[in-house]
């Protein structure tokens, strides 16, 4: 499975991004798509997961009431709509995958199989 993520830059406090990863080979077996994010000197923590049989949603605290995560199931991609961005969110945003008929924990690192290229997002104050 190969992920392609798109849609980071620079935007000023209080602005919109929207990311979007589209996942392509063997994504028959879909579980879910999440995004992870690393700023600079931290560890990668999770940002939001959506599962792909019943679109169960999982968000981060820090995330909640800012940011919404969406899929469209015939172009395997998931997208993450941020909005009233802050200087905090600035970070690295990776999108990941997670496959197999089983269930995992989709908000940690281990939930997922393959990762994409990070995509980097800068909010300005």
């Amino acid at each position: 499975v190969q992920l392609q993520a798109y849609g980071g830059g620079l935007v000023q406090a209080g602005g919109s991004l929207r990311l979007s990863c589209a996942a392509s080979g063997r994504t028959g077996s879909t579980y879910a798509m999440g995004w992870f994010r690393q700023a600079p000197g931290k560890e990668r923590e999770f940002v939001s997961a959506i599962v792909w049989s019943g679109g169960m949603i999982h968000q981060s605290d820090s995330v909640r009431g800012r940011f919404t995560i969406s899929r469209d199931n015939a172009l395997n991609t998931v997208y993450l709509q941020m909005n009233s961005l802050r200087p905090e969110d600035t970070a690295v945003y990776s999108c990941a995958w997670s496959g197999g008929y089983r269930i995992v924990d989709v908000t940690t690192i281990s939930g997922y199989d393959y990762w994409g290229q990070g995509t980097l997002v800068t909010v300005s104050s």
